[in-house]
């Protein structure tokens, strides 16, 4: 498929595009071990977009796997994963914001997803719409025999992606994870880049 368009997601801050039913996205992990919250809209529905607690629903499971459609609040697929070279993400943890910081860490001004991902939906009108828990692509939570989490840097490597294709018109954004004080992203935050392809 041809590259439409290609957008790198710098350190600390999000992208939003539009993509029609049919284009696919690539998501890149340039440098590895770095996580990137995904959220999607539709496009001529604002009040529809992807939620990771209807997906767990959906799919009866708390794993995303290749074919998975990314289920909506309205219980539709608008997205559907058709490769995934990693094949470890979470869709439990909602976007860190700035009370994460401010409470867990007493800090005023660290960037976080849930501004970043606001702003960078912003550009299609969804500025002022609340923003939805992300599924988080490359994020490696571990589930401990007694049902507790601990958060493990992703097994991503550089060069590793995942590829969403469009099912319905959707405007998506994707953040760089702010979060530098833990293992989540290998304890510092790099870029990612999403490929917009053309459909065939």
């Amino acid at each position: 498929m041809k590259i439409k368009e290609e957008i790198t997601i710098p350190p600390y801050e999000g992208r939003s595009t539009l993509l029609q039913p049919g284009e696919e996205l690539v998501i890149i992990d340039v440098d590895g071990k770095q996580v990137g919250d995904f959220v999607c809209f539709n496009k001529n529905d604002s009040n529809e977009f992807v939620s990771p607690v209807h997906m767990r629903a959906s799919l009866s499971s708390i794993r995303l796997k290749v074919g998975d459609p990314l289920y909506s609040n309205k219980r539709r697929p608008l997205m559907t994963l058709a490769e995934d070279t990693v094949g470890k993400h979470d869709f439990f943890f909602p976007a860190c914001d700035y009370y994460r910081y401010k409470v867990d860490y007493g800090l005023e001004d660290h960037p976080n997803c849930h501004d970043n991902l606001q702003k960078a939906l912003a550009a299609y009108g969804l500025g002022e719409k609340p923003v939805p828990d992300p599924i988080n692509l490359f994020m490696n939570n571990v589930l401990d025999e007694t049902g507790d989490y601990k958060l493990s840097e992703p097994l991503s490597k550089p060069g590793d992606y995942v590829r969403l294709k469009a099912l319905e018109e959707v405007v998506v954004a994707c953040s760089t994870c702010s979060q530098d004080m833990e293992p989540v992203n290998g304890w510092k935050v790099t870029s990612l880049k999403m490929q917009k392809m053309a459909s065939n």
